[in-house]
């Protein structure tokens, strides 16, 4: 099975893409309380290539990203450190990276390389689903190519979701001051009247 759509990834048709999935990402009403995620994992689509992605969030505005990805003609695998950026709150946002990739090509043999990436993703309101667009451009070593500028589009479902407060935290800060400061208190001691 091809997808014509996106065999072409310099072409018209995969800005074309791009281009409406982030109008229609920001046009799209974000929900009040949008869950952000520590795991997702589904398909990637694009560039020639389709497989699977899994990011694992490992700071609070950054994730790991691994790529299993397949053509007709190769296989490869790409981990990524990527940065993340709010754009409308926190359902939307954008995001930079670096990484690598090796990979194996039934003409060439084994290859390997440098990535780069920008793209930005929205959690769809409501239901478990991330979906983004990204630009991974990539220098290769070993290979027929020397550098490779593909687009694609990925679909993740949330694994383990970030755990919400009510409204936003907004009454955990607090407590959690007045707690800690009543344990320091106490702590202190040395007082004629500390009890």
């Amino acid at each position: 099975m091809t997808f014509p759509f996106f065999a072409c990834p310099a072409g018209p048709r995969a800005g074309l893409l791009a281009a409406v999935l982030l109008t229609a990402v920001a046009l799209a009403p974000s929900a009040a309380h949008a869950q952000k995620y520590i795991t997702a994992a589904g398909l990637r689509i694009g560039g020639g290539q389709y497989g699977l992605t899994v990011q694992q969030k490992i700071l609070p505005k950054a994730t790991l990203e691994g790529l299993a990805l397949a053509s007709s003609r190769e296989i490869s695998a790409t981990v990524l450190a990527e940065r993340h950026f709010g754009i409308l709150g926190p359902s939307l946002n954008y995001y930079l990276g670096a990484g690598g990739h090796l990979g194996h090509h039934k003409d060439d043999g084994t290859f390997g390389g440098f990535d780069a990436i920008i793209g930005a993703e929205y959690k769809i309101a409501f239901i478990p689903l991330v979906v983004s667009v990204d630009f991974k451009p990539t220098i290769e070593i070993n290979s027929a190519d020397w550098a490779r500028f593909p687009t694609a589009f990925s679909v993740r479902y949330i694994i383990i979701k970030e755990k919400a407060s009510f409204m936003g935290g907004i009454f955990d800060g607090k407590d959690k001051k007045k707690s800690k400061s009543k344990k320091k208190d106490k702590g202190k001691g040395g007082g004629l009247f500390d009890f």
